[in-house]
């Protein structure tokens, strides 16, 4: 049977939002993919949890857990509902286990779980030489991958061109969690759990199709053992 993927769901404007590309992405590697709406009662929430096999947070506003300075004012806070389900969400899978994979917004979001900060705006506050902000006039860059973590066995590479679309990035790394890559001005493109279930990318893997096949690859394969 196909493993059951959960892809949790951003909350604008009073109506749940996803990408396409997240549900094709899954479905190449071979995964079932299935929206996880915003709820308002827990314990549903956890009934359909029970019948997922492992979890994609993806793309979305900013973090404010752990933040560190002010929110820029080209970035938007994130909704309170879905802070409140996407905690609930983390919450759940934590506990049962469940390999999860973090998308820049997830990717932060997984971090501060687990006890990390976040740069409000990374490209002011490090002063960065170049931006990592598409909307700011950020381009693809080099990603530097950590020699013998999961993310460098998953791909098979040691550097890799990944896009650009965000504005916060990771502080200090939450607890559990490993650095396994970087951009090469240092800002920290992803990181991992120490036995790979819990995967975190900056870059939106999703919109990367066939060189990200892997990563989407590596979800089912360990939602199937699960």
């Amino acid at each position: 049977m196909q493993p059951v993927i959960g892809i949790t769901t951003s909350f604008e404007q009073g109506e749940l939002r996803i990408h396409p590309a997240y549900a094709a992405a899954v479905e190449r590697a071979g995964g079932l993919p299935v929206l996880i709406p915003t709820y308002t009662n827990r314990d549903s929430l956890f009934r359909l949890l029970d019948l997922i096999d492992g979890v994609i947070i993806p793309g979305g506003p900013a973090v404010e857990n752990g933040l560190i300075g002010v929110l820029p004012e080209d970035i938007s806070a994130p909704a309170p509902e879905r802070v409140r389900n996407d905690g609930w969400v983390l919450e759940r899978v934590l506990e049962m286990k469940l390999p999860v994979l973090g998308i820049c917004y997830g990717m932060q979001l997984l971090n501060a779980y687990h006890g990390g900060t976040i740069y409000a705006d990374v490209e002011r506050q490090c002063e960065l030489p170049i931006s990592h902000s598409e909307k700011r006039g950020g381009r693809d860059h080099k990603m530097t991958l950590e020699t013998g973590t999961w993310l460098h066995r998953i791909l098979g590479q040691h550097s890799i061109t990944v896009n650009t679309r965000h504005i916060q990035a990771i502080a200090n790394v939450g607890q559990a969690l490993r650095v396994s890559g970087r951009s090469p001005d240092g800002v920290i493109e992803a990181i991992e759990s120490d036995d790979g279930t819990l995967i975190g990318v900056q870059f939106h893997a999703e919109r990367m199709e066939e060189s990200m096949r892997p990563l989407f690859e590596h979800l089912i394969a360990l939602s199937t053992v699960t």
